[in-house]
C-alpha cells in the first residue's frame, strides 16, 4: 500500500508488528499533542509531526485524517511547506508559557529546599522556548486555534 503525500509518497510498512507499534505511538503523541495545545510546556508542532510520521509508515487513513483534521492539519501543513506559526497563536503561546512559570514559581515558594535554583532553571526554560518560539516564521492569514 503507498501514501501518497502533498510531496512524497511512503509505503506503509508490510510488517504487522511495526504497522502496530507504529500506530501506537502515533496516537499517544497526538494524545499529548492535543494536551500541548492548552499546555505551554508541551510542543504541540514536534509531536503531531512525529505522529504523522508514525501514520504515514502505519495507515494511510489515519495520516490522511490528521492533515486534514481542522485542528491537527494546520500544523502540519504549515511546518511542511515552511511557513511558520501565526503571530497570534506565537503571542498566545509566549503568554501562557509566562503565566505557567511564574504560577509554578509563586506557588512553590517556601515550599522547596533549594527553591533559588528550581527557579532559575524554569526561567532559563521559559526564556529557550520563548527565543524558539519568537524566531520561528509568523505566518500572516490564518487564524487562532
Amino acid at each position: 500500500m503507498t501514501v501518497k503525500s502533498s510531496s512524497t509518497q511512503t509505503k506503509v510498512s508490510k510488517n504487522k508488528a511495526v504497522q502496530i507499534l507504529l500506530f501506537v505511538v502515533g496516537s499517544i503523541s497526538l494524545f499529548f499533542g492535543i494536551i500541548g495545545i492548552f499546555l505551554p510546556l508541551l510542543p504541540t508542532t514536534p509531536l503531531l509531526l512525529l505522529t504523522a510520521a508514525c501514520y504515514i509508515r502505519s495507515s494511510g487513513r489515519m495520516y490522511n485524517w490528521l492533515l486534514n483534521n481542522r485542528w491537527f492539519g494546520d500544523y502540519i501543513k504549515n511546518y511542511q511547506a515552511g511557513r511558520g506559526i501565526p503571530l497570534k497563536t506565537k503571542i498566545l503561546a509566549i503568554s501562557m508559557l509566562w503565566i505557567t512559570i511564574f504560577l509554578s514559581i509563586f506557588f512553590m515558594i517556601n515550599k522547596v529546599k533549594h527553591f533559588w535554583i528550581i527557579e532559575l532553571c524554569l526561567v532559563i526554560i521559559a526564556t529557550i522556548v520563548s527565543i524558539h518560539l519568537i524566531r520561528l516564521p509568523t505566518f500572516k492569514n490564518q487564524t487562532l486555534i
